[in-house]
């Protein structure tokens, strides 16, 4: 956790993350397949390797094209997404590098391209303020760690399944706060710091606006209204394909410099002013790591791993509805967690899935993971012949350019339509927003997972019912069981009770059953009971707990039980517990006719 002090509730970092990794372990568990999906089998098939099999030279021609338009694309992306992320413009460039040469080889997308992404601004800054630039450098490589493990776990499909409330929830509250960072900037307003709370920050924001520099407040605002206009100024004319963040700074550079040359301008900050540009490529170093410093950013690392594989996931899910292709989600996330584990041995910060420069490569005709690697190469280049050039880029067009980047990520439409859905959902919104808002990223993601797993076990729960059948089962509410036998005379013989469970027996419902089931058994003591779970499709031991719970009270009673319609998956995870010693295998009948014949006999002994 970023800001402890403020949120004593969350003190315990290490606890709070196991806590979260927990759940999400168990609801993998829950949705996972065991016939279709075996969690000892690796599942890792990067798509390079199957698009170079019948690879043409009129597909490399489209992907050319299309690596250098994403990679000039990416180029004022990355140096934004650095400097605002609290390091020097070169970083931004060698993750971007890296993590797209890496993505591209080893992932399991046809066009996702990799690189640093809006999403990790406010983390990563948080984390350089609390433990330095190598304190972020080993919680980038413990994400990719956790990257890795969440593939080898096959817990790609699941990642996909988070609520889309916190999803929108955290990218609204990302973009507000990054659009927040840049006000100092875009209107080049004179403060000796800025505080790091949103609520302190932009009271320091009003107190400082008399200080405002017209020139800089210039340069920022015409930058937001040339990105925002260029798509239609171009539309017709071949620069069109241009991103508009490359045309504003090139034009606000050339502004920048000439007011400074012919009209004596020199109140207009530039990154050279902030920082010293190298375009020397760096050595591979590996941290100094130790256990203290590992647990305190276990949390951080976990929200980065988190946050990578959702947008990462998303952009690629995206694409394939673009491109009519479907990607590996597994082989993905591994991929992932390679290139977090060698961006940040270079210098790098932590890198995912941009849908933007992913969505760039698809319009430009990039059908294959050769497109991302000529992006990561162009970008190579520039860094080694041009990166001197971006000294003279103004601070304010930068600011600018994030001012785009924040709208673009906020989905207000998103944000007021899920206003609309149930109470739930939009607690769920505002919970994440305001979370990620006043109090930092790893909060919100954390506390956003853990309500909305919350509010899923309460659902599911609330799915799972218990009912008594008293007198005679109707064949019409059957269904297939009806199929098995002549359901129309079958009545429940004298001294038996049958209950049916309807739903999914698990944790969230296993206290609703035993109260159901207290309350049921209040009108009388009878010599047996039928417990029909044709429609349990799993049991974990919360379930087999009350079971047992159940067999024990029943016995003690004098009451005999027996179970109907376990299905064979139900059926090995009570062997398993050894719930069929406690209640007899014989008592563990497939169909309803032989549980009340079963029944018939204990109740006539």
């Amino acid at each position: 956790m970023i800001y402890v002090g403020k949120f004593s509730l969350f003190s315990n970092k290490l606890l709070f993350s196991f806590v979260l990794f927990n759940y999400f372990l168990t609801f993998a568990v829950c949705f996972q397949d065991n016939k279709t999906k075996r969690m000892t089998t690796l599942e890792f098939k990067p798509k390079l390797a199957q698009t170079l099999k019948n690879y043409s030279k009129k597909q490399f021609t489209t992907d050319l094209l299309a690596g250098v338009i994403v990679g000039i694309v990416a180029l004022p992306l990355a140096i934004a997404f650095g400097i605002a992320s609290g390091v020097t413009p070169e970083k931004g460039i060698i993750t971007a590098i890296v993590a797209g040469l890496i993505v591209s080889v080893l992932g399991g997308s046809k066009v996702q391209i990799g690189g640093p992404t809006g999403a990790f601004i406010i983390i990563i800054y948080g984390i350089i303020q609390q433990y330095g630039f190598e304190g972020l450098t080993i919680a980038t490589l413990m994400a990719g760690v956790f990257l890795i493990m969440f593939g080898v776990l096959h817990l790609g499909t699941i990642i996909k399944y988070i609520p889309y409330p916190i999803i929108v929830g955290f990218t609204s509250g990302i973009a507000l706060t990054i659009f927040t960072t840049q006000i100092k900037d875009l209107f080049g307003l004179t403060m000796e710091s800025v505080p790091s709370d949103f609520i302190e920050k932009w009271i320091a924001y009003i107190g400082s606006f008399p200080t405002i520099d017209p020139w800089s407040a210039a340069v920022g605002i015409g930058s937001v209204a040339l990105i925002a206009l260029w798509p239609k100024i171009a539309r017709r004319s071949a620069a069109g394909k241009l991103p508009g963040s490359l045309i504003a700074i090139i034009v606000m550079t050339v502004v920048a410099l000439l007011l400074k040359q012919y009209a004596g301008v020199t109140t207009i900050e530039t990154i050279g002013d902030r920082f010293s540009i190298s375009n020397v490529l760096p050595e591979a170093q590996m941290p100094v790591l130790s256990w203290e410093t590992i647990k305190g950013l276990v949390s951080p690392a976990i929200t980065i791993a988190i946050l990578g594989a959702i947008e990462s996931l998303l952009s690629a899910t995206v694409a394939d509805g673009v491109i009519g292709d479907r990607h590996s989600s597994n082989t993905e996330l591994i991929a992932q967690g390679v290139a977090n584990l060698a961006s940040p041995l270079f210098g790098g910060i932590p890198a995912t899935g941009a849908i933007a420069r992913t969505m760039t490569n698809i319009n430009n005709g990039g059908r294959t993971p050769v497109a991302g690697i000529i992006h990561a190469a162009v970008l190579l280049l520039i860094f080694l012949f041009l990166m001197p050039l971006a000294q003279y880029i103004p601070m304010a067009c930068l600011a600018g350019v994030l001012v785009i980047v924040s709208y673009g990520m906020s989905g207000w439409r998103s944000f007021t339509s899920i206003m609309k859905n149930p109470k739930s959902d939009v607690i769920v919104l505002w919970v994440t927003f305001l979370l990620t808002v006043i109090f930092d990223l790893t909060v919100a993601i954390e506390v956003g997972l853990i309500c909305a797993c919350l509010l899923f076990m309460r659902r599911m729960a609330e799915t799972t019912d218990v009912k008594v059948i008293s007198d005679e089962i109707n064949p019409a509410e059957e269904e297939s069981d009806f199929q098995l036998g002549n359901l129309e005379h079958l009545t429940i013989p004298e001294g038996v009770e049958v209950y049916e469970i309807n739903g999914p027996y698990f944790f969230g419902a296993g206290n609703k059953f035993e109260e159901i089931m207290g309350a049921l058994g209040r009108g009388g003591r009878p010599k047996v009971r039928i417990i029909r779970m044709r429609k349990v499709p799993f049991v974990d031991s919360t379930g087999i707990h009350n079971l047992t719970n159940l067999c024990l009270m029943s016995q003690r009673e004098g009451i005999q039980v027996v179970l109907s319609g376990v299905n064979e998956k139900v059926q090995a995870v009570l062997h398993r517990a050894k719930f069929d010693e406690l209640v007899g295998s014989e008592n563990i009948c497939s169909h309803i006719n032989i549980a009340l014949d079963r029944a018939g006999q204990l109740a006539a002994k």
